[in-house]
């Protein structure tokens, strides 16, 4: 009897999807479809995976992440092997906010893949869920989204959709077994923020933020704040007054 769990990993080649699937295939041999923009990145990663898990079934799928009717077909055929345990959906990028003050296309683009597209995504696979009333959605939202900020507010500002999203999801499944789990994590050690470690920023590690994402689809924890402290750290400037706000340089 095949009782592995069904993944889908939507944007599979980010660092901290990457320490996920890890994680899932090392607790347990899985089905897992890495969905992807680069397929050399994805075939090296299910390569490293499967000799992780030989158990495991390892497929790779090259994706849209702009057109809706793409993103509708590709959730479509996925869905259409049977019920999915756990979807995660991880992709995005970490716009340059002078880039999208001046040149519009880039702060389009920046919106588009950050916040468009990870909620089509999340549309499409819940739909799919509620049918079979089972399977876990993960959101990788970000702390950026909980108050717009001049160093960041195109990025915020996506991440804030993905947010009320995911708030707007958890209610529509709230008495249903269809679990959406929204993830913020704060500045991670990645390949999209290594500018930042040169700048003196501390990052959280990657590993770190991974396993509280594994951990957090087993409990269907509803929001999680990784590292934890950033729960704390966004409390206090969401409340801030608007006067004391605009005196502060982040």
């Amino acid at each position: 009897m095949n009782n592995r769990k069904r993944i889908v990993v939507i944007g599979a080649t980010s660092a901290i999807a990457t320490h996920c699937t890890r994680l899932w295939i090392h607790e347990q041999a899985a089905e897992l479809t890495l969905v992807g923009r680069d397929t050399a990145k994805m075939e090296r990663l299910a390569a490293d995976l499967q000799v992780r898990s030989p158990q495991s079934s390892i497929n790779i799928l090259e994706a849209d992440f702009s057109n809706p009717a793409a993103i509708q077909q590709l959730v479509d055929r996925l869905a259409s092997h049977g019920p999915l345990d756990i979807v995660l959906i991880a992709h995005g990028s970490l716009p340059n906010q002078a880039d999208c003050e001046s040149d519009l296309q880039a702060c389009h683009d920046a919106l588009a893949i950050n916040a468009l597209s990870p909620a089509l995504y999340a549309e499409g696979f819940v739909n799919h869920m509620a049918k079979h009333n089972h399977g876990t959605l993960v959101l990788i939202g970000s702390v950026a989204g909980d108050r717009g900020r001049k160093s960041n507010y195109a990025y915020g500002a996506a991440k804030g959709l993905v947010t009320r999203y995911a708030q707007g999801l958890q209610h529509r499944f709230a008495s249903t077994n269809v679990k959406v789990i929204l993830v913020k994590p704060g500045p991670t050690d990645t390949p999209m923020t290594s500018h930042l470690k040169g700048q003196g920023a501390k990052l959280a590690p990657v590993q770190d933020v991974a396993k509280s994402i594994v951990d957090a689809a087993a409990q269907g924890r509803p929001v999680v704040y990784t590292p934890g402290k950033w729960w704390l750290i966004m409390n206090i400037i969401r409340h801030l007054p608007g006067f004391v706000l605009n005196k502060l340089k982040i």
